[in-house]
């Protein structure tokens, strides 16, 4: 027999399912592995020095945030 536990996550999902919604997993980078922090380093230099070669870029994303107003 279920717990009361398991029966309001059951009904809670069964809710969003009747909604239109389904679950999905997502895996994500592990943020205590060994490394990890490094690799952010890297991957981050990276883009910075791309940005760097393309200054039409910078304009496009200076436009894309720009145009943000009325969102919420």
């Amino acid at each position: 027999m279920p717990t009361p536990v398991s029966q309001r996550v059951q009904k809670r999902r069964d809710a969003l399912r009747a909604a239109g919604l389904r679950p999905v997993q997502i895996w994500v980078p592990d943020t205590r592995r060994p490394g990890f922090a490094e690799e952010c380093r890297r991957q981050s230099a990276l883009a910075a020095a791309s940005d760097l070669k393309d200054p039409e870029f910078d304009m496009l994303l200076e436009e894309a945030a720009a145009s943000t107003e009325g969102w919420e």
